[in-house]
């Protein structure tokens, strides 16, 4: 038979466990809903960057202080000209930030030129087969791509990307271990 004061001692570890996991539960759901979130790469529109099963890591936090900046990747609502072209079937999308609000952006003979100038990008799956521009991006807005422009449903066919849109900034990959790590 326990001692009374075996039973309050007990009660005391139970109630400090059950406030311990509600305090990591409250401190989970304000991580994810302010600072990261989990991400699946669900098409290979920034292949090979990214592929096709990844889970990334995105930050939340990091557009709250500054815009983002070219070569982010970054995640985002879709835009209603994305929405309404029924080319995306999911709630998020992922590109990266080829031209900010002031510089002119345009896609020809193969190569992003931004204010003129050929981008230098190791990262793409093949040139663009495609022409745009030239357009100045104007406040609020990006120009997005995929690193697989080719078949990437991006700003070259839905247009501008509004900022409000953007959610995070992706910049680690946790799976497939093998892939782990920061992305470029």
């Amino acid at each position: 038979m326990a001692h009374a004061g075996e039973t309050g001692n007990l009660q005391k570890r139970h109630l400090w466990k059950a406030g311990l996991a509600g305090a990591l539960l409250v401190w989970a759901l304000v991580l994810r809903g302010f600072v990261v979130q989990p991400q699946l790469i669900v098409s290979d529109s920034m292949a090979p960057t990214l592929a096709v099963g990844d889970r990334l890591v995105v930050d939340k936090l990091s557009y709250r202080l500054h815009l983002p900046r070219v070569g982010d990747i970054v995640v985002f609502e879709p835009p209603p000209a994305l929405a309404r072209s029924g080319s995306l079937q999911e709630s998020i999308a992922i590109k990266r930030v080829i031209a900010l609000p002031g510089q002119e952006v345009q896609v020809r003979d193969g190569q992003v030129l931004v204010d003129g100038t050929p981008l230098r990008e190791p990262y793409v799956a093949a040139p663009p087969a495609y022409a745009w521009g030239p357009a100045s991006i104007p406040e609020g807005m990006l120009f997005v791509l995929g690193d697989n422009r080719n078949v990437s449903s991006d700003s070259h066919i839905w247009g501008l990307l509004p900022t409000q849109h953007v959610k995070g900034r992706a910049w680690l990959r946790f799976w497939p271990l093998a892939r782990a790590g920061l992305i470029p």
